[in-house]
């Protein structure tokens, strides 16, 4: 007697909806990954600092990792939207494919799980490694940062008492940024640079970067810390060496005939 094949003990990877989702999840996967980087890698601006271009490529890995589980999550939904209708207390026959209790497929969920997790914590791990060696770099710069509500205020240690409201950098010039608040809790965040760093009452938190681009770019406080918390911003101008130190020397020079 011939044994023949029910939809029930059909292998359920033969079946037309696994199928669908398999073709589906593999679509989605490079449409999520592809517009996901692109959009929020472009929404951030071009780079002034080898720290925002490490963001940037971080998160670009970042949402390639996540891309699988994203379309796997769509594929799953977009196939159970374009099936029929079925009523009644139990799930149809054909649908019956034992996933959840396959071992095998148990298993590779939880390989795959741990492999991304540990791969975004390594990625990330590193790349913090190497943004913060730029705070034991010798030839660097030093700048005092204080936020007050709701103002910064910009403290050159080197220059011998120069302070500015606009923060002036001389580009390709390592900066470690020590960071303390007079008031409340802010965020000194330096938009196109990448940095970001706590700003705490009676404690000094510390940051670094390289500036590699000559222009104007943003500060702001990244904190709740007020009624005109969305007006506490100022800019950062990166300046050739030159220019850098004519303005130190102007700024110096004024300020010491206004005291």
């Amino acid at each position: 007697m011939t044994d023949i094949q029910t939809p029930q003990s059909a292998k359920w990877w033969k079946k037309t909806d696994v199928k669908r989702v398999f073709l589906l999840w593999i679509i989605l996967t490079a449409v999520i990954g592809y517009v996901g980087s692109e959009v929020q890698a472009r929404s951030m601006g071009a780079p002034a600092s080898e720290v925002m271009a490490s963001v940037i490529s971080l998160i670009r890995i970042f949402t390639w990792a996540a891309a699988p589980v994203a379309a796997l999550v769509a594929a799953l939904a977009i196939t159970a939207l374009m099936e029929k209708r079925h009523y009644g207390d139990n799930p149809p026959p054909d649908a019956l494919h034992q996933v959840h209790t396959s071992p095998r497929v148990n298993g590779l969920w939880m390989a795959a799980s741990t492999v991304l997790c540990l791969f975004a914590l390594i990625v990330g791990l590193i790349v913090l490694q190497k943004d913060s060696a730029s705070l034991l770099d010798a030839k660097a710069m030093n700048v005092n940062v204080t936020g007050q509500q709701w103002v910064w205020n910009f403290d050159y240690v080197e220059s011998n008492g120069v302070r500015s409201a606009d923060l002036y950098l001389p580009v390709n010039k390592p900066v470690v940024f020590h960071v303390s608040s007079k008031d409340v809790k802010h965020s000194f965040w330096v938009v196109q640079m990448g940095i970001k760093i706590d700003a705490n009452p009676g404690y000094v938190t510390e940051t670094a970067v390289t500036p590699n681009k000559i222009g104007v770019f943003d500060v702001r406080c990244a904190e709740l810390c007020g009624l005109l918390h969305a007006y506490m911003q100022t800019k950062v101008h990166v300046v050739s060496q030159a220019d850098y130190e004519t303005w130190l020397k102007s700024t110096a020079v004024t300020q010491g005939a206004i005291s």
